[in-house]
This record gives C-alpha cells, sequence and structure tokens, in this order.
C-alpha cells in the first residue's frame, strides 16, 4: 500500500495517539507515527506539539526515518528554537557517522535550520565535513557554508569557512568544485565588501576548466558563469578558454548552451575581430542557437530573447540562418513576434526576397495582432534595405488592395515612413491611399494619411476638399490627429494660398479658441503668429526639410547592450533590462560590462562601482561614455508636480506686440540667439521696483552653452551651477529648437572626483514643444561613485529624451563644494597650518581686484569660506580663512591685501594639493563679480 493513506485520516485526538506511537519501543510503529506527523504537516496541521517526541527518534540507525525528522525538524525549529538545542548532539553525532549519506543528511540539515542559538555549535561538525574522505559530503557542507553565511557571515568569516571553501576548488572530484564555485557565487553577491572573494587567476581558472567536464549540467552553469566573470590577461589566454569551453555548445541543456554562448561572446570581445578564430567561433556559434529553436515554445521564446541581444550585437553568427526564424503555423503568438523581429534584424539584399516573400504571407493570417506587426515590418524592411524598397512599396500597395480594413490603416502607417526615408521617389501611389481615405478609423492611420496630403498638397488638387472633411468632426477626433490636421492645413495655406484662406482660419479658430488641449492651443497659436507676422518665416519654418528616418530606431543603446550581454541566460536577458531595473537588494547595483574590443583604446569598465586611481577620458559629445547609461531607459519617470508643467500666464495679444513688450524683446530671436535665456528671482524684481536688494547668495557662473542644439537633434541645453541652502543645484535652460515635441527627460552623471549624482528626477515639462524654454534645477548629492576627472572639476553627463541620448562634459565650480561647516577654531587653524608640510603650500596672484578687506571678508563668508583672523603686518592687511569640501578635505588659506594694490597674494595649504587649482579659480571668479 502506498503512503497516501496517510493524508486521508480525519480522526480527532489524534495528537495525542501520534505521540503515544512516537514513544512506542517498536520501531515500525514508530516509523508509521512519524510517517502520519509528516503527512499532517504537510496539509497544514499544527502538530509543533510533538517537537520533542520527534526529536527522540533521532536515535535510530534507519536512514528514512532520520530524513523524516530532519524534515521535521527544519520546518519547526524555528518556533521551537529551546526545544532545536536538543537535536545539537545528534547532529554532531551523525556528521561522524560511518554512512557517508547519514554525514551528508546531517550536514545539509544543519544548513537549513537557521536558529541563532544552533549555529555556533554546528561549526565544527562542519568543518569536519569540509574536509570529509567522501566527496558527496565534502559537496553537502560546500553549499551549507554559503547557508551559514547567509545566517551569520561573520561568523563564518571568524571560523575560516571561506578559506576551506576557497582549498575546494582544488579539489579532485568535479562536483565538489561545482558546489564550491556555486557557494562563492553567492556568498560573493550576499557580501557587502564589494571586493571579490575570490581572485580569479590562470591557476583556478585551469580548474575549473578541468572541472567542466565532469560535471553535472547545474555543476556546469555555475563554473561557466564563473568564468564569464575573469578577464583573460592577453588574447592567448581567451582563446584558450574558448577552445576548452567551445564543446559546451552541444550540451543537450538549453541553459549550458546559453551560459557558453555568453562566456564566447565575453571572450571574443577581446581577440582580434579579423583573425581566423573569430570567424571559426562565429560559425560554431550558430548551430547551437538553431538546435534551441527546436525545443517548446517556451524555451524557444527565452532562446529568441537572447538570440534578439546576440544579433544586435553580432549578426554575422546568424546571417545565413534567416529560414529557422520564418514562423510556424503552430508557434504562439509570443513566439511568432519575437521571431518576426530577429527577421527584420537579419535582413539584407542577400535574402530580402525571401523574407518579404514570407512577410506577405504573414498579412494574410488570421491573427490580428501578427497581421498588423508583420506589415510594420514590410515597410522596416523597406527602410533598412534601399535595394527592397520598390518591391516592398509594391507589396504594401498589393495589401491595401485587399481591403482588409486593418491591413490598410497599417499599410498607410508604414507608407508614411517610407516617404519620409524616400522623398520625392514613390509618391505616384498617393492616389491609391486617398481612395482608402473612408476607411480609416485609426488615429494613427488617420493621422498619416493626413500628414501624407499636407506633405504632398501640391501633387493632390483636392487636398482642400479631404483635409476639409475630416474638419467636419475635428473635436471628435484623437489629439494626434488634430495637431496632425493643423498643421497639414497650414502646410496646404503655405503652398496654395488664395484658395484656402477660409480653411486655414477655420482650424486656427477651433485650435485656439475651441480647444481645451494646451498642446493644440500653443501649436495653433505659434502658426497664428507666424502666418501674420511673417509668411516667409512660416513658410521656412513648417515647410522646412526633413531629417531622414533611419530603421534602427528599436535597438538598444549600445552600453545597455553590452551590458545584458553580461547576463545571456538570466531573467535580465528575457526582459532586455538590467539586473538592477527589476531586482533589489544584495548584487542588484553591481553592474557587469563586456571588456574593451581588442585593438582599442578603450579601457575595460569596472564591474561595481569602486574607486579607481586613473583620470576618465574625456570623450566629444558625439561619442559613447562607458558609464554613463546605467539608466534603465524605459524605466516609469517620476511625475512631475502640477505647479513645474502646467504653465497659465496672463493673456496676452498672441497676433499683436503684447508678448514681446510683455518679455522685452522677440521672442523667438531671444529663443535661436547665441545667448542663454537669463532667469530673474522675484526678489530681483521686486528690488529694482522698489529699491532693496535680494538677501546676498553665494556666486554662480552665468550660464554657458552646455549642449548646441545642432548637436543635440534640436534640443539647446545651457546651464550652471549653484549652491542654494546647503544644497548643489544644477541649474539648467532647456531649448527645443527640433521640429517636435520633446518628452521623457532623465539625466545620469558619470563617476566623478566628488561623487556628484542626482538626487531627484529631471523635471522638464512635457512636453517640450518646439520653439519653447523651460528653466528648472536639479538638486545634486555627494553619494555618488568616485572616480578621478582630470580636470578635478569636469562631470561627464547623459541628458536623455524620447528622441536620442545626448553626451557632454561641463565643468563645476569648485565653491559650491564649500560647506557651512567650514569654520575651523583658531588653535585648530594654526596646530593645522604648522602640521601641513611646506612642500604642501602653493601661492597664486588674485590680479584686478577692487575690493577691500572687510569686502573680501564679506564675498568669501557668502561662499562658505570663513574667516578665522584678520592681522596688520606691515600696512597690509593679512587674511586667514578656511574652508572644508563636501568630501571632507580641508583648505587653509592665507590673503596678502596691500592698500592701492589690485593685486591679492594668495597662499593655500592643504594635505590634498589637487584641489588647489579649483580653490583658486573660485576665488579669482567670486572676487571679480
Amino acid at each position: 500500500m502506498t503512503d497516501s493513506k496517510y493524508f486521508t485520516t480525519t480522526k480527532k485526538g489524534e495528537i495525542f495517539e501520534l505521540k503515544s506511537e512516537l514513544n512506542n519501543d517498536k520501531k515500525e510503529k514508530k516509523r508509521e507515527a512519524v510517517k502520519k506527523v509528516i503527512a499532517s504537516m504537510t496539509v497544514g496541521k499544527d502538530v509543533s506539539a510533538l517537537f520533542p517526541d520527534v526529536v527522540n527518534c533521532m536515535q535510530t540507525d534507519n536512514l528514512e526515518l532520520k530524513k523524516l525528522v530532519y524534515l521535521y525538524l527544519m520546518n519547526y525549529a524555528k518556533s521551537q528554537p529551546d526545544m532545536a538545542i536538543m537535536a545539537v548532539n545528534t547532529f554532531v553525532k551523525d556528521c561522524e557517522d560511518p554512512n557517508p549519506l547519514i554525514r551528508a543528511l546531517a550536514v545539509r540539515t544543519m544548513g537549513c535550520i537557521r536558529v541563532d542559538k544552533i549555529t555556533e555549535y554546528l561549526c565544527e561538525p562542519l568543518r569536519k565535513c569540509l574536509k570529509d574522505e567522501d566527496p558527496y559530503v565534502r559537496k553537502t557542507a560546500a553549499v551549507c557554508v554559503a547557508k551559514l553565511y547567509d545566517i551569520n557571515a561573520q561568523l563564518v568569516e571568524d571560523q575560516g569557512f571561506l578559506d576551506q571553501l576557497k582549498d575546494l576548488l582544488s579539489d579532485s572530484n568535479p562536483m565538489v568544485v561545482a558546489n564550491a564555485v556555486a557557494a562563492l557565487s553567492e556568498i560573493n553577491e550576499a557580501s557587502t565588501s564589494g571586493s571579490p572573494l575570490v581572485e580569479m587567476n590562470s591557476q583556478t581558472i585551469n580548474k575549473l576548466l578541468t572541472a567542466l567536464n565532469e560535471c553535472t549540467e547545474w555543476g556546469q552553469i555555475f563554473i561557466l558563469d564563473s568564468l564569464a566573470n575573469y578577464s583573460p590577461k592577453d588574447d592567448r589566454e581567451a582563446q584558450s578558454i574558448c577552445e576548452r569551453i567551445t564543446p559546451r555548445l552541444a550540451h543537450a541543456n538549453a541553459a549550458v548552451v546559453l551560459s557558453a554562448v555568453k562566456v564566447l561572446m565575453k571572450l571574443m570581445e577581446m581577440l582580434p575581430a579579423d583573425s581566423d578564430f573569430v570567424t571559426t567561433l562565429t560559425k560554431k556559434l550558430a548551430p547551437p542557437l538553431v538546435t534551441l529553436l527546436s525545443s517548446e515554445p517556451e524555451v524557444q521564446y527565452v532562446a529568441l530573447r537572447n538570440i534578439n541581444l546576440i544579433v544586435q550585437k553580432r549578426p554575422d553568427i546568424l546571417k545565413h540562418e534567416m529560414k529557422v526564424f520564418f514562423v510556424k503555423y503552430n508557434d504562439p503568438i509570443y513566439v511568432k513576434l519575437e521571431k518576426l523581429d530577429i527577421m527584420i534584424r537579419l535582413a539584407s539584399q542577400a535574402n530580402i526576397a525571401q523574407v518579404l516573400s514570407e512577410l506577405k504571407e504573414y498579412a494574410t493570417e488570421v491573427d490580428v495582432d501578427f497581421v498588423r506587426k508583420a506589415v510594420r515590418a514590410i515597410g522596416r524592411c523597406a527602410i533598412k534595405v534601399e535595394q527592397s524598397a520598390e518591391r516592398c512599396v509594391s507589396t504594401l500597395l498589393d495589401l491595401i488592395q485587399t481591403k482588409v480594413n486593418y491591413v490598410v490603416q497599417e499599410a498607410i502607417v508604414v507608407i508614411k515612413d517610407i516617404f519620409r526615408k524616400y522623398p520625392n521617389k514613390y509618391e505616384s501611389i498617393i492616389s491609391t491611399l486617398c481612395e482608402n481615405l473612408d476607411t480609416l478609423d485609426e488615429p494613427e492611420a488617420r493621422a498619416s494619411m493626413i500628414w501624407i496630403i499636407g506633405e504632398y498638397a501640391e501633387r493632390i488638387d483636392n487636398a482642400d476638399e479631404l483635409l476639409e472633411s475630416f474638419l467636419e468632426g475635428f473635436h471628435d477626433e484623437n489629439t494626434q490627429v488634430q495637431l496632425q490636421l493643423l498643421t497639414a492645413i497650414v502646410k496646404l495655406f503655405l503652398k496654395r494660398p488664395t484658395d484656402t484662406q477660409e480653411l486655414v482660419q477655420q482650424v486656427l479658430s477651433l485650435a485656439t479658441q475651441d480647444s481645451d488641449n494646451p498642446d493644440l492651443r500653443d501649436r495653433g497659436f505659434i502658426y497664428w503668429r507666424l502666418l501674420s507676422t511673417d509668411p516667409a518665416a512660416a513658410k521656412e519654418v513648417v515647410l522646412a526639410e526633413k531629417p531622414l528616418i533611419s530603421e534602427e530606431t528599436d535597438l538598444l543603446e549600445p552600453t545597455l547592450l553590452d551590458e545584458l550581454i553580461c547576463h545571456i541566460s538570466s531573467l535580465a536577458s528575457v526582459y532586455h533590462k538590467p539586473p538592477n531595473a527589476f531586482v533589489e537588494g544584495r548584487g542588484a547595483g553591481v553592474r557587469k560590462m563586456l571588456p574593451a574590443r581588442a585593438g582599442s583604446q578603450e579601457t575595460v569598465l569596472e564591474t561595481a562601482t569602486g574607486v579607481s586611481d586613473q583620470p576618465a577620458v574625456i570623450p566629444a559629445q558625439d561619442s559613447l561614455i562607458g558609464d554613463l547609461l546605467s539608466m534603465d531607459i524605459s524605466a516609469p519617470t517620476v511625475p512631475v508636480p502640477a505647479a513645474t508643467s502646467v504653465f497659465s500666464p496672463p493673456p496676452v495679444d498672441l497676433l499683436g506686440g503684447g508678448l514681446d513688450s510683455l518679455l522685452g524683446g522677440d521672442v523667438a530671436a531671444s529663443g535661436a540667439g547665441g545667448a542663454a535665456p537669463v532667469s530673474q528671482s522675484t526678489t530681483g524684481l521686486l528690488g529694482d521696483i522698489f529699491g532693496f536688494s535680494a538677501t546676498p547668495t553665494s556666486y554662480s557662473p552665468p550660464k554657458s552653452n552646455w549642449l548646441p542644439a545642432e548637436k543635440g537633434k534640436g534640443l539647446d541645453v545651457w546651464g550652471t551651477f549653484s549652491r542654494r541652502s546647503g544644497q548643489i543645484q544644477m541649474d539648467f535652460t532647456f531649448t527645443n529648437k527640433a521640429m517636435q515635441a520633446m518628452a521623457g527627460f532623465a539625466i545620469q552623471l558619470n563617476k566623478n572626483s566628488f561623487g556628484l549624482t542626482p538626487n531627484s528626477a529631471l523635471q522638464v515639462m512635457t512636453p517640450l514643444l518646439p520653439s519653447m524654454s523651460h528653466e528648472c534645477s536639479l538638486p545634486l548629492a555627494t553619494t555618488g561613485a568616485i572616480q578621478r576627472m582630470e580636470p578635478l572639476n569636469n562631470l561627464q553627463v547623459a541628458i536623455k529624451n524620447n528622441i536620442d541620448v545626448f553626451y557632454f562634459a561641463c565643468q563645476v565650480p569648485m565653491n559650491v563644494f564649500f560647506t557651512e561647516d567650514g569654520q575651523m577654531d583658531k588653535r585648530v587653524f594654526l596646530a593645522t597650518w604648522k602640521d601641513i608640510p611646506a612642500q604642501n603650500e602653493v601661492q597664486y596672484t588674485l590680479a584686478n581686484i577692487q575690493c577691500s578687506a572687510d569686502a573680501v571678508v564679506q564675498k568669501m563668508q557668502q561662499n562658505n569660506v570663513f574667516t578665522i583672523a584678520k592681522r596688520n603686518v606691515e600696512g597690509q592687511d593679512m587674511l586667514y580663512q578656511s574652508l572644508k569640501l563636501t568630501n571632507g578635505i580641508w583648505v587653509l588659506n592665507e590673503l596678502k591685501i596691500q592698500p592701492g594694490n589690485p593685486n591679492i597674494t594668495l597662499s593655500l595649504k592643504s594635505r590634498a594639493l589637487d584641489v588647489a587649482p579649483g580653490v583658486f579659480q573660485s576665488y579669482d571668479a567670486i572676487l571679480h563679480v
């Protein structure tokens, strides 16, 4: 009879009966009773009252009974810690049992009992098991060390278990090695020190590679993951490791295959791209990836998500394998859509005919979502492979002829993109598109059709009638359609002004007077103002040449892609997000990056946020900064408070000169000119009116142009730094000089000398419409990762919006790092000045300073530079001042001021002389204000 009988009893008074059975002298009865207890525990009954009776049953040679008792113990030890101590002697005894299975069982159970009182008693048995003669016991003990570390990390370090664990890496048994690697990896992730516990060197790697061939599949995965964290010394070592890992590609387990691919992808970065070895390796990587696609759908999907990353990094690997990504009739939709995406990535002139015939077939499927994606894919192919554009357009026209509503609408959306990519080439098909105008009911399709009519109004005889037909239900249309209709009618008016004047007045009236939508209203006012003041300028703005679009808009940002390649075969590679985007806690903040490509001048990016002594290289604004994009591109943005995002200015005569007179100049000129828009505080304005001045504030340099519009794809960024109320602020003026609205702003700062990092999200008015400026401030903290920069105050910045990610470098004035607690006691000042050696003193001359000693004291005090003492020696004033930087560095200064002499001598002493040039520049700037 099976053990199911133990789960069917419903007797009352069961606990008492079980208690008597557990104390029965007969072994058989005792075993039956323990089975009943475990069955009750499994179905959720509370049998903790039987704890002492069950523990008494531990004294047995029967392995089955011992396993059951240990199972009970693991479950109830947490709630009965005092009782659990009774079991300690048995653990110690079982760890010396002649049967290795019992020794291993004891050590496994010890690791699972998470009770602090017991932990210290288990150290000695565990130490013996780590040196046990039987490999099964050693491999179990290795995992137990990781569990013990989770309970009491300090105890594990003090007892020397980590060293014993490292010794197991040299074990003769491959499974022991694999478990030791797994335990060390687990401990490494949980460690707060951030430094690796095991120094990976050639010897250790050689041991791991030797064990790799004989491990179980999970052991192989642990070892491969450890190898992925190792950076070989040179090409030769990298090639040797690749050769020894390559056989894992033929493994039956998909996880082993993907782990091997991850290691090879990383090591290939270190090898010369044109070497024969890399070419051979590229060919070897294709078959295992293809084989994964014959698995069950769930494994296929995981494989496809990983392949998507691999194809973006190295398209050559699968360029000849297009057919395996063709969709099968019985594929689930999630597999179909992923295959479709990879097909487009692999599309090239050589295989485009095959791809198009497949896509055309897909467009006749019954699954609406899949059909839509297939039609879009045809458009993407046209944009990606120029030679195929004509064939793609022809295919799209054939699909439009089917008159299937959703197919027609998707086709019109992608044809609009094709017109953008190839202007003045395929406009002959417009008449066919216009025939389907009445069938369009989706906002995106209607907006695309309106864009086409407006863009090519001079070629469409009845363009005004077509656009007028949309105006009838203007207020019922989606915002996207309303905006597009407004722009299209203005374009039509500029091309044919004589017969469309009434139409443009009608749409401007609808947009500005009858609409509640601020985007629509603002655009309407801008067009109205342009048309009424300078039609020629309006023509230049509205009918300007459009920038060409590219197909690869959905590619992952290169730095993020490199990070995800290091996480192949993990959840990050399925989500296409770095681990810190969806995992909290230990290990989530550690970033892995690919090594620099062989032959390049790039340095290997640090995997953890440690301090480096080497200055970072400042790249050009249009190049990538490796560390900048740890940001999650698709992360949710912090909502902007209504007060900063919604502007409600007083009513102004928009078509007269009201706006100009209000702002004191031409708006357009100030937006496009060379000077940054100047912000004035309310206090300053009131001061001008009533004759009192604003409260003195610390020095902030005037804004400079950090990101010119030509490098920011229309985004113009001016900025400066200031210190207000003890907080460093990064003050911006964002101006949108592009033709489209901007949204989704986010910022990331690279590691820097002072650990500057954003203290909150960047709050920019969303959307930032064309020709609009917005001023905002970003509070900064000094708790970020530190990396010495050259110069010391250099800061590398990345700003993201819906258009792209932009990079620039700027310099932070040193005075913003001067803290409010920088006033030193006189005696401490004197002692410190004497204590700092003479070689740590530098002298500067502050030229042309028109300030008295008292004015110098006042100005510097406003900037957290405190005067400790003032003396007059031989007719010249001597000021002794102290300041403290945010990183705790003190700077002591002596100023010699001679009446009538505009030059001041500044003597500066500090234990860190690197800060001296920045402090001098701050003195110079502050005293010249």
